[in-house]
């Protein structure tokens, strides 16, 4: 009797036990809910990574015989700097080098300095008829509509014209962590071709995939003048071309595959503002755009519920918006319950190692919306970090990181290098 009534007794706590676990099975599947993620690169980007005027230093704005300027950039492998600057005793005539302009590494990406005159060439701007070169030039002169050409010796009315690298030299120095210097200076005093040199302008294309995104910035030869190079050409005025290249300077970055991770009752499982990288594959998404070895990482780690990276179609990376196209978007379903946090990180590819992340806490992987505005820009302090998109160690840029150990921090804006728009224009994160 006692063995029967402790059979049933038995029999009675296992299938309580068996109920009520198959109740909290059912409660927990009953909580979850399906949503979906999409991330989209909203960058309205620009051609042109740097731009800007220089002028004489005198109570004239021209470059007098004798005189120079400088010009300070960044620029990463395979960049060029371009300029024009006006011949002041010409109808419309001005210098600058070849398109793409000159540049500044070699093919191994070593810097290069020195002399590097003969790579500036004398244009005609082809609205003005030439008279003599000179100080009695009548301004403006007879119109005329020709394309650019470069004048090589002697120009389309007859007149002689020394090589350009004998009235305008122009040395090249490297200062360090990829910035330049170029010095033009006015070498045209007591030549038969002396003349002073208006205010001008220069310009550093983007380059993406070994392209230059717009490798003639300032002129195309054997064609015709346009956005503004004419005011400079004829009497140096260089408003109208400065504010052209003002409205194409700017930002242009893809954003690398986006790691996903779904998480709950632990801490931010990407990184912790403070402190240092933990060595977990954070390094190689900042740096490289490589999501996977943090993502391989995380995967079946305590309170780690789901792990995706995210790569657009055809691309991989999400590209900004191309003057019509559309930046990249990439979407993933995911299923969520009650507690449950969410952390996102993409790299800011032309960087050395910034990276677009979710704020410490994360987000609520409930909520429904725009959470942009929980997406901050930070700085994972293992890489020493150069003009973005114009540095040579730069990995996007087929450079290799030079390395160093700081703490997580936000990227300060405006930073040492430039300023940034907010981060909402450039990533945008809507779950659904």
């Amino acid at each position: 009797m006692i063995t029967k009534t402790y059979k049933c007794a038995v029999f009675a706590l296992f299938t309580l036990i068996f109920t009520a676990c198959k109740k909290d099975q059912v409660s927990a599947v009953m909580y979850e809910t399906q949503s979906t993620i999409t991330v989209e690169n909203v960058l309205d980007s620009r051609p042109l990574v740097e731009s800007g005027t220089f002028k004489g230093s005198g109570t004239l704005p021209v470059i007098l015989p004798g005189q120079s300027i400088n010009i300070q950039f960044s620029a990463a492998k395979g960049q060029a700097i371009s300029f024009a600057t006006m011949y002041g005793w010409s109808n419309d005539l001005f210098f600058a080098p070849a398109n793409p302009g000159i540049l500044v590494y070699d093919a191994d990406g070593k810097p290069l300095e020195g002399d590097v005159s003969s790579q500036v060439k004398l244009w005609d701007n082809g609205t003005r008829v030439n008279q003599v070169p000179g100080a009695n030039v009548n301004h403006p002169g007879v119109q005329d509509t020709k394309v650019i050409t470069e004048i090589r010796g002697i120009d389309a009315q007859g007149n002689s014209y020394l090589a350009a690298s004998s009235l305008v030299k122009t040395i090249l120095k490297y200062n360090g962590n990829s910035i330049f210097t170029l010095t033009l200076q006015n070498i045209s005093g007591g030549t038969a071709n002396e003349t002073p040199l208006s205010p001008g302008v220069w310009a550093i294309s983007y380059i993406a995939g070994g392209q230059l995104l717009n490798p003639a910035p300032l002129y195309s030869a054997g064609q015709s003048t346009a956005n503004g190079l004419t005011s400079l050409a004829e009497t140096g005025n260089t408003l109208p071309l400065k504010d052209y290249l003002t409205s194409i300077t700017g930002i242009f970055t893809p954003l690398s595959p986006v790691l996903v991770v779904i998480y709950n009752g632990v801490e931010n499982p990407v990184y912790k503002l403070g402190e240092p990288d933990r060595g977990q594959g954070l390094e190689a998404l900042a740096q490289k755009g490589n999501a996977e070895s943090l993502a391989t990482y995380l995967k079946g780690k305590p309170g780690i519920k789901a792990v995706y990276v995210l790569k657009a179609p055809s691309t991989t990376v999400l590209l900004p918006a191309i003057e019509n196209q559309s930046g990249g978007k990439v979407s993933q379903d995911i299923t969520v319950s009650p507690g449950d946090r969410l952390a996102i990180a993409t790299m800011y590819g032309f960087s050395n190692d910034w990276f677009f992340a979710t704020l410490e806490k994360g987000i609520d992987a409930n909520f429904k919306g725009d959470v942009s505005s929980s997406i901050k820009l930070f700085d994972d302090g293992t890489a020493v970090n150069e003009f973005p998109g114009a540095g040579i160690s730069q990995f996007n840029l087929t450079g290799k990181p030079s390395k160093e150990s700081l703490p997580i921090a936000l990227v300060p804006n405006p930073n040492a290098f430039t300023t940034l728009p907010d981060v909402s224009k450039f990533i945008k994160v809507v779950l659904r």
